[in-house]
């Protein structure tokens, strides 16, 4: 049952990737505009570098969870208008990956993807890129972990970058020195 789970999982995934990467990006500047129809404005940013294996921090998402998460750990800034970004890989237990970059705002408790990685190490600006509520409820979900636990703890956002990296390097899994 489990594998017919992990293979509906990977499924899962690859519809969803393949659906946000169905039209390409725009080319020229790859700055992505991150202005929004909220009350207050965001700054532009542009996308990190594509991460590398030495610069993956693995959490804990669930014990229920097939895939592995990391985040890179290069990538996490903390916006001055409250966004904290970062890039996400879940690796699938055959070793395949998915790659974003994504940001969470915990002031309204959402997340949005900016960006999917390419098998060739490089950035698709997401389309149709929003602001989506994170599932309170959902114990296998990486958005909601690294909020809860990371970026957005006791409902507030980290400081800064550093503040969000060490709370990265303390762990949330089993045995976790919290």
């Amino acid at each position: 049952m489990s594998v017919v789970r992990s293979v509906f999982s990977a499924a899962v995934s690859v519809v969803v990737a393949s659906a946000a990467l169905a039209q390409p990006a725009p080319k020229g500047d790859p700055s992505i505009d991150d202005v929004d129809s909220k009350p207050w404005d965001e700054v532009k940013t542009s996308l990190p570098p594509y991460p590398k294996p030495e610069s993956l921090v693995r959490f804990y998402v669930g014990r229920t969870a097939d895939f592995e998460f990391y985040v890179d750990t290069t990538s996490v800034s903390v916006s001055p208008a409250g966004t904290v970004r970062y890039t996400l890989v879940a690796r699938s237990p055959s070793g395949a990956m998915n790659v974003s970059y994504e940001g969470i705002r915990c002031e309204s408790y959402e997340h949005r993807a900016y960006a999917f990685g390419r098998y060739d190490g490089t950035w698709l600006q997401a389309r149709n890129s929003q602001w989506i509520p994170i599932a309170r409820s959902a114990s296998n979900n990486a958005q909601t972990t690294l909020a809860d636990d990371f970026f957005c703890p006791q409902g507030n956002r980290v400081r800064s970058a550093n503040d969000a990296l060490r709370a990265l390097a303390r762990g949330n899994g089993p045995g976790a020195g919290r």
